[in-house]
Formats: structure tokens, sequence, C-alpha cells
């Protein structure tokens, strides 16, 4: 899809040099790079764009000045986009422990299709980590249009309401939207959009960074000087730790407006002759030298279905930590079935590779490759000399092969017995796949009965999926079973990086078994995810909930340090009354629900899933 989108763009971008801009254009006619310089990848959006689908080419010109251009014959099939020109645009940013809410308002004009006519026209909305849309609303001359959550089961007419190639993902990270049949007025019409998203920050050693997707091309630009070029951020920061925040990068020029304890305002507003080449980039850090703690209260809404009350606890590093790390038993489990073949397996070589390399000499690791049959790299476990490392990439090299089918169970039953009786160590299990196996939910519950004893140190389970064929339930699950955690890469070109992120995340753990006092003691209790992972420097840790009765005036996390003495933090509990927690959990709760869901074929999980919607 993604590389029938690009040669579409790339077909509508040479229609539109038909459109006669004038002499006052501001900009170099559209012009497309040689082709040996060029991908369709390049012409997939990079910020919220808006295209003319083109069937007729005969109806591309200028609604303003008729060219009169010749006269052409045939159809577009399938249809040429033809981005169109963008006259304002604004980013507003809200900010809340590790989510951002993202919406973008901007007016984009139909310059490339002659009055009187109408076409239809495809939004796209690149997102940055973790994105889910929210929203999406169009203004235009004589009619308007909103997006809704249709659930199937309730409206069987669906069919009629728009078919499945109006909407959906171009890329995980891409979506896309068709309005129908915008009729266009002499002189053009112009297209009032709100888009809305949420999305992650990522977090590293007490710094979060946000990444919006905000990078125009050149040929969005209006191609007449005298339309003005109005361009507004407005970022919105609010910890939700009541802790100091440091600014540490801005890419854009933003001017800080507000400032208060974990609470931060900034506003920029220019008129400019172009708009922005590059996504909008903002990182702060948490000055602590200690892990910080938070409890955060919500009482529901009148018009929430569940009217439990609502609490979340946080934690994460802060910037000046300085804690020793956990010596670590790791195997890695890799499925090398023949659906690995090519840019999969590679990747994932790479990855590997550099996990082998970041680890310390007195860690022991191995190697577990799988398909139908299993490969070790070694009998037992290997330390993590120089050496060893080494003949470990010499071995992947050689053995990882792509061939076969895909068998987990047998491999994961052999890396958990490799792993039980381990001291003074924390053991971590890997487990890549592209593939989905039959006893997906027998290979659950042998595990949840193996890792039931929470007293000690038994082996977490990282668990990272490839592409859509793989049952992502099944594997989110296993990750909450094994205390670990969870990440997917749907795109080939993603690989590596998600990989090597899940990766250091499972590297740089801090305190193991993460408890947290007298929240038993609460009445109708229910707490996400119901396995409390391990706190990583390199991500946050996040434990949320519902509740009857009086929240304890005092809360305590218990766990396991990397010297193995015990950590005990005092949490601060306040009410989230500047922060919209239902909104900022909601993705948490689904993805944990939706999986349990999937184990207990539990129909009462599904439909609350969908009344949380």
């Amino acid at each position: 899809m993604a590389e029938d989108f690009g040669k579409a763009v790339e077909d509508g971008l040479r229609l539109a040099k038909r459109v006669y801009m004038g002499k006052e254009r501001a900009m170099a006619p559209y012009s497309t790079p040689p082709r040996m310089e060029r991908s369709m990848q390049s012409y997939l959006p990079t910020a919220p764009m808006v295209y003319a689908v083109i069937y007729n080419p005969a109806i591309v010109d200028n609604p303003d000045m008729p060219s009169y251009q010749p006269y052409v014959h045939g159809r577009c099939d399938p249809p040429a986009l033809i981005p169109l020109q963008m006259n304002s645009v604004e980013l507003d940013v809200d900010c809340y422990l590790d989510t951002a809410f993202v919406r973008v308002s901007g007016s984009w004009r139909v310059h490339c299709v002659m009055g009187s006519r109408c076409c239809d026209c495809r939004i796209a909305v690149p997102m940055g980590e973790q994105g889910s849309i929210l929203g999406v609303e169009v203004d235009l001359p004589r009619k308007s249009y909103s997006t809704q959550l249709i659930a199937l089961d309730d409206n069987k007419d669906i069919q009629k309401r728009g078919g499945s190639q109006d909407a959906g993902f171009l890329k995980p990270h891409i979506f896309t939207l068709t309005i129908p049949q915008v009729s266009l007025l002499m002189g053009g019409s112009n297209l009032s959009i709100t888009l809305r998203w949420s999305q992650k920050l990522s977090f590293d050693n007490g710094q979060f960074t946000l990444s919006v997707p905000f990078a125009f091309p050149e040929y969005v630009t209006p191609a007449i000087r005298k339309i003005p070029k109005k361009e507004k951020i407005q970022l919105n920061v609010n910890s939700g730790t009541g802790t100091e925040i440091l600014c540490n990068l801005s890419n854009h020029p933003l001017k800080e407006i507000r400032r208060q304890v974990g609470n931060l305002g900034f506003f920029y507003e220019a008129d400019v002759l172009a708009w922005s080449k590059i996504d909008f980039s903002f990182s702060y850090t948490v000055s602590s030298s200690h892990i910080v703690g938070h409890v955060l209260l919500q009482s529901p809404s009148v018009y929430d279905v569940d009217q439990r009350e609502a609490f979340c606890i946080y934690l994460h590093s802060g910037s000046q930590l300085s804690v020793k790390g956990f010596r670590k038993d790791i195997i890695f489990i890799v499925d090398i079935s023949e659906s690995m073949l090519g840019k999969p397996l590679e990747d994932t070589k790479n990855a590997l590779s550099g996990a082998l390399s970041k680890l310390n000499p007195k860690d022991s690791f191995n190697i577990i490759a799988f398909s139908e049959k299993t490969r070790m790299f070694s009998t037992s476990m290997e330390l993590a000399t120089n050496e060893a490392v080494e003949m470990a990439v010499e071995w992947i090299d050689t053995n990882f092969i792509a061939g076969g089918g895909t068998n987990i169970f047998t491999p994961i039953d052999k890396a958990t017995e490799m792993l039980m009786n381990t001291s003074g160590t924390i053991p971590i299990i890997f487990l890549v796949t592209d593939g989905a196996v039959e006893d997906e939910k027998r290979i659950c519950d042998v595990m949840k009965s193996r890792l039931a004893n929470g007293e000690s140190l038994c082996p977490r389970i990282y668990t990272f999926g490839i592409g859509s064929f793989c049952n992502h339930y099944f594997l989110r699950m296993l990750a909450m079973i094994g205390r670990g955690q969870y990440d997917a890469a749907f795109d080939l070109d993603s690989i590596e990086v998600r990989m090597q992120k899940l990766f250091s995340i499972g590297l740089s753990t801090i305190v193991a078994n993460v408890t947290v006092e007298t929240l038993d003691d609460l009445d109708d209790l229910e707490v996400y995810p119901s396995c409390i992972p391990d706190l990583s420097s390199e991500s946050t840790l996040t434990i949320c909930g519902r509740y009857r009765g009086n929240f304890p005036n005092t809360l305590k996390a218990r766990g396991i340090l990397g010297d193995l003495s015990s950590f005990v933090a005092d949490l601060k509990i306040e009410s989230a009354k500047d922060i919209p927690l239902d909104r900022v959990l909601v993705r948490q709760q689904i993805d944990l629900l939706t999986a349990q869901a999937w184990l207990s074929e539990n129909r009462e999980l599904e439909q609350k899933v969908c009344r949380i919607f």
C-alpha cells in the first residue's frame, strides 16, 4: 500500500505541472527528482497532508486562472494524488506523564481542480511513537464531517456508512481518511481540518523526548507570494510528579509563557515564508538523584461507564540516579523459520549482536534459534567475555538460516528450565518471532504456573513480534505473565530500532519484584497490569486501576535493587485535578484487557473494552 501511495503522489506531482500559477509565484514549479535519486518512500507524508484524488486528469487546472491546457484523454487508475497547498497550520500539544495529546489544525486549498468540478480529498496523518488516532473534523464551504467510533456488533449497516477503502492505515503510524466529492467553488475551495491523536514520549535515564511529525515538503507551500502563511505551536507539559523539570532541547523557537513546579507552557507564532522542514522535537529531564514515584487519584465523571475511583502509580528514574545494576543471566530465543527470510532476520541479527556487545563480562548468556527444531549456542550459560561474544556472533552468522516452520514451546520451555535455579542474578528471556502457533494458550498457562512464585527472581520474559501475522495478544500476555515488556515492529524499516530499544529496556533493570503495599485493603480492586513488570532506567512504569472505598493516606513501593538489597519508596498521593487520567491510561487498559480476553476467551472482557471506548 505504501508503495502504491508513493507512486500515486509521484503521478500527482507530474499532473500538477499543468496548473499555471502566474508570474507572482513564490516557489518553483513542482519538480520530481531523477528516478535514480528517489524512492516511493520519499513521497510518504512526514507531516499532516491533504491530497486531491484525481481520476480524470482533464479537471486539473488553476480554479482562479484557467490555463487552457491541451485536453487529456483517459483516466488515472489508480487515481493520482496531488498534494494540496496549505495556508495555515497550528500545532497544539499537551503532555501528561509519558503521553502526549496532539491536535493539528490547518487550512488547505484545492488549488489544482477547475471551478465547478468536484473531487475526493484524502487526508494522511503520520503519528509519533505508539500513535493512536483520536478524531478528524473537516469543515467545507457547504458541509462538514467528523469521525465517530462504531461498534461492529451494534451497526450491521456499517457498510452503508463507508467502505473500508475510505479509511485505514497506510503504515502502522500513518492513518488515511477520504473525504468524498468535495465541490469546488469558482476560485477554489478551502478545507479547514482538525486532526487529533495521542502518542508516547520516549524515555531514557530521566529524559523525556517528544517528537511530532511536522516536516512539510516544499510543494505544500502556497505558490502565490501574497498569501499569508501563519505557523503556530503551543506546548504544555505536566510531568505529573510535582518535581522540577529542566528543558533540554527544542528545535523550534518556543517562548516560555508559564513555569510552575512540574508544569511548563510554551508558545510560538510567526508569519513564515515556508513551512517547517523538520519534525517538532522537545525534550526535558526530571532533575532527581533517586527514583521518582507518585500516585494520582481521580473520581469518575458522570459519563464514565465505570463509576469506581481511579488511581495511577507512576515510577521512573531521575536524571541523576546512580544505582548498581543487576548481574544478568540472559537467553535470547530467535525465530529462524522460513518467514523470517531476508530483512527481518538480518535486522534481528544486527540487534542481537548489538545487545551482546553491551553485556557486562560478569553477565552470562545463551542463544536458542528455533524453527521446527531448536539450535543452541551452548549447552550451558556462558560468561559474556569478549571471546564468548565474538564466538556467539560467528555462531549467529552460521546458524541463523531461515527455513522450516515454527515451534515456540520447546525453546521457551528449555530456556525457562535453564534459568529457574539461578542465584544472585536476574534471569531474562528475550523472545523474537514473526509467527503464530496453535499451542499459544498452553504456553501461557505453563509459564504462569512455573513463574507463580513471586518471592524469588524468577525468569523475566520480554517478547517482540514482527509483522502482522504473529499473535500479538499472545506475545503481550506472555510478557505480562513474565513481568517483562512487549513490543512489535509492523514495518520492516523499524525492526532493528525497536528491537534494540526492547533489549536495552530489559538489560537496564534497576528495580525488580515491584510491589505496592496496602492496595489489597481496597474494595472491588482492579489493577493493570496484574503482574507488575520491573522498573528500567530506560522506561517508565505505570500501574493503574479502579477501586471503591477510601484510598490509603500513605503508600510504599517495594522491590529489589541490583545489589539484591531492598528498595522502599514513599509515594506522594494527590488528586489528578489537572491531568485527564482516564485519557492517559485508556490505551494501556485496552491493550492489557484485550490480551486477557484472548487468553480467557471471556466475552464480558471484550464487551468491557468496547465500553471503555
